[in-house]
């Protein structure tokens, strides 16, 4: 019995530890003794960058991130111009003819490259995250270095290596609210421009729409082949000081927020339950079915009684109605 208690909870220590290596937790991230909170980083990231040195074609390649979860899937746009599930940096390469197609009719998917997510159901690959201080590397540095892996193409390894640059004058989300706008526009567009968003139209056309900065992708040297990509991010989310300032704690549900949630919470699944319970054992209905039910539909009474005796006693109406004793 021992032996078999010990051998389950060996399994389920080991796959705490493999989903803590395979995600990351944008809410609570500690590092060297520091604490950082990018949940406001949580979305959909992308910037754009243009190569027009292979002439007359021009391309286009979409990187986007998202730190926190998987990417969602884009309505209108077909699967095989999109990243597999599971993936936080994806890669769309496009291209067009500017002399043949100045308007960008015609805008070809010429690859799809999954830089990393999780991928244990198809390729085995995790994310493993691996978060450093920016310190570790330059003393006088502020902000985060972010590594994801997982991804897989033309036979090489993926990694994207993101420096969060501590900025307190910049959230990264100050340009976001177009692209959420731009979302919305091209889903109520769908069934009107289906052409243009199979052809990527839409998405190709959109601008950086976040404050991500193109660093490079390539071939790195080492054991194995591996291109890296490379982005800097500056937020203020990213700077050592700012979990500790008083914004952070503002921003942040305080300890009677929380007490407050859990107790309505927890009175709620208290009547749930207890009126299921009623209902199927004793075929309890209308005000009976509520666990106390007398108790609570006197809730009014008494605090009417309770009000009025607070009033009386405030009012100094607490006396024997002005009788003496003899």
């Amino acid at each position: 019995m021992k032996t078999t208690a010990y051998s389950l909870f060996s399994t389920l220590l080991s796959f705490s530890h493999l989903a803590a290596s395979t995600s990351i937790d944008c809410d609570h991230i500690r590092v060297g003794g520091q604490k950082f909170d990018l949940s406001k980083l949580a979305g959909r990231h992308s910037i754009h960058v243009n190569d027009t040195s292979r002439p007359p074609a021009e391309y286009d390649t979409t990187w986007t991130v998202n730190l926190c979860g998987p990417l969602e899937k884009l309505k209108g746009v077909p699967n095989e111009d999109q990243c597999p599930a599971g993936t936080r940096v994806c890669g769309v390469v496009r291209s067009w003819n500017p002399a043949d197609d100045p308007d960008k009719k015609h805008i070809l998917v010429e690859n799809v490259i999954p830089i990393a997510g999780n991928f244990e159901t198809s390729t085995g690959a995790g994310l493993e995250p691996r978060v450093t201080r920016l310190k570790a590397q330059d003393s006088n540095a502020d902000g985060l270095q972010i590594e994801l892996n997982g991804g897989n193409y033309n036979k090489m390894k993926q990694r994207a290596v993101i420096q969060l640059l501590c900025d307190k004058n910049k959230t990264g989300n100050e340009k976001r609210w177009k692209t959420e706008r731009k979302e919305e526009e091209d889903s109520d567009d769908d069934d009107e421009d289906e052409d243009d968003n199979n052809d990527g139209k839409k998405e190709d056309d959109t601008p950086s729409m976040s404050d991500l900065e193109f660093v490079s992708y390539g071939q790195v040297e080492g054991k194995e082949k591996m291109e890296v990509l490379r982005l800097n991010w500056k937020t203020k989310y990213a700077c050592e000081d700012y979990a500790d300032s008083d914004e952070a704690k503002r921003s942040g549900w305080g300890f009677f927020t929380w007490f407050i949630l859990i107790a309505f919470l927890g009175t709620a699944a208290y009547l749930i339950f207890g009126s299921w319970l009623n209902y199927n054992r004793y075929g309890a209905r209308g005000w009976d079915l509520l666990p106390h039910g007398d108790t609570i539909r006197d809730i009014p009474y008494l605090v009417k009684d309770w009000s009025r005796k607070v009033a009386d006693t405030v009012g100094g109406g607490g006396s024997r109605g002005g009788y003496s004793a003899v």
